[in-house]
């Protein structure tokens, strides 16, 4: 019999000390064992662990005479499971402690379930507040995080990062091949499923997150779970049918199969550097019933991999921090490091550029990216301004005001992820 809390530790320990995502690490666990009840609860856990992280890993120290270290390290993560429970779950304290003792043991370090049993039954006993000593420690967010958000959001930046703290919304994608947007929400009010109509022309916003099997005929493809902000990407660029369109970046294929949607004739190739990823493009086509040519490919080398004309319209979701999906993927905030940021902004200038080039006169390109940080945003598409004579900005009806170089959206917004655009067009 498998033990949830240490398959949430082994996935937290893969995060923490491998650097991997937890997107990858928490399926490899959650595969492990049949219950959904008990997927569910790997997955609370260990979103859970990451999202109070700072506080979590204080308390635990503070109970500690001297850290663990090497292999041992797990038995840390473990700790921060147990206490994650007792401080934010409803789990009985007396079975939190003594599963995650018996997780101890589990993993192999019987001599050290003493250990864990006594830490974890001295921090229910007293209880003591989470420490609020430091910002880092107050707001769960690193250092790096904080000081860039106050930089950019002067006045905003408590409340941005609050947003990234609480629980996202599920969002849905009414395929309009398939029925309406009114036709989508009689069906979920029939069945009692809570639903309103989101800004953007296929949205809909769940009241509550529901399994997609509940969803009336999700497997036929009559929606797609995407959030609100990603749905506004194909609908900014507006393809036509016949026209020839590049999806840049294009895994895990929400906005690939949504260009599709709303114009079934565009030729379109959807390109990505990485090919594990890519096969989940290819799933959701399938799902919808969608053509397109899908390449394992590098944006920043379209000659690579593409004989073929000029484009008509290219969207370029390029690479980025994610740091405007930090409530989706807490981990980034544990993954990312203020050199990334940098390095992260010249991959994407080098992208944009070479994009560029492939993109007829007269043709759109749709920028974006799910960060909230400027150096990836509006300054990045100022400075390609500044060097691309034939590129002009065209102003989104969204935007706050005319003055301002692309949209950006914050997280929370219309309870959307953080997301930015920047629609350019390329001058005859």
């Amino acid at each position: 019999m498998k033990n949830v809390r240490a398959l949430a530790a082994k996935a937290i320990f893969q995060v923490l000390e491998k650097g991997v995502s937890l997107s990858v690490a928490l399926p490899e666990q959650q595969k492990q064992i049949e219950s959904g009840k008990d997927k569910a609860l790997i997955a609370e856990l260990s979103y859970g662990v990451m999202r109070y992280l700072p506080q979590l890993d204080k308390c635990i120290s503070d109970c500690m005479s001297k850290p663990l270290k090497g292999k041992q390290r797990i038995v840390h993560q473990l700790l921060l499971v147990g206490c994650y429970q007792l401080y934010f779950t409803r789990i009985p304290s007396h079975a939190a402690i003594s599963e995650t003792a018996e997780g101890c043991r589990k993993l192999g370090f019987e001599g050290l379930v003493k250990v864990v049993n006594g830490i974890l039954r001295n921090i229910q006993r007293e209880m003591p507040e989470l420490s609020k000593a430091a910002d880092t420690l107050s707001y769960n967010t690193p250092a790096w995080i904080i000081k860039s958000l106050k930089q950019a959001y002067p006045d905003d930046w408590q409340q941005v990062i609050e947003q990234s703290h609480q629980r996202p919304p599920m969002w849905l994608r009414n395929n309009r091949l398939s029925q309406t947007r009114e036709a989508y929400l009689a069906q979920l009010e029939a069945l009692e499923i809570g639903a309103t109509a989101g800004e953007s022309q296929d949205a809909i916003l769940l009241d509550k997150p529901i399994d997609v099997a509940k969803l009336p005929d999700f497997f036929q493809g009559a929606v797609s779970v995407q959030d609100g902000a990603a749905q506004w990407a194909a609908s900014l660029l507006a393809p036509k049918d016949s026209e020839l369109v590049l999806d840049a970046c294009a895994a895990p294929g929400g906005k690939t199969c949504h260009l599709l949607e709303l114009a079934p004739q565009i030729d379109l190739v959807a390109v990505d550097f990485d090919a594990k990823r890519l096969e989940r493009v290819q799933q959701n086509l399938d799902r919808l019933s969608l053509k397109a040519k899908v390449i394992h490919g590098d944006a920043a080398k379209i000659q690579d991999w593409w004989q073929g004309d000029k484009f008509d319209r290219i969207l370029l979701d390029a690479p980025c921090s994610a740091t405007g999906v930090i409530r989706r993927h807490p981990d980034i905030k544990w993954l990312r490091k203020a050199v990334d940021i940098e390095e992260l902004a010249k991959l994407q200038a080098e992208i944009l550029d070479h994009c560029w080039q492939w993109l007829k006169p007269g043709g759109t390109l749709v920028y974006a990216t799910c960060s909230i940080l400027p150096q990836e945003n509006a300054e990045q598409i100022s400075a390609f301004l500044a060097r691309t004579p034939d590129a002009k900005l065209d102003a989104l009806p969204q935007q706050a005001n005319n003055q301002a170089i692309g949209w950006q959206i914050l997280p929370g917004q219309n309870n959307m992820d953080g997301f930015y655009y920047a629609r350019l067009l390329k001058q005859s």
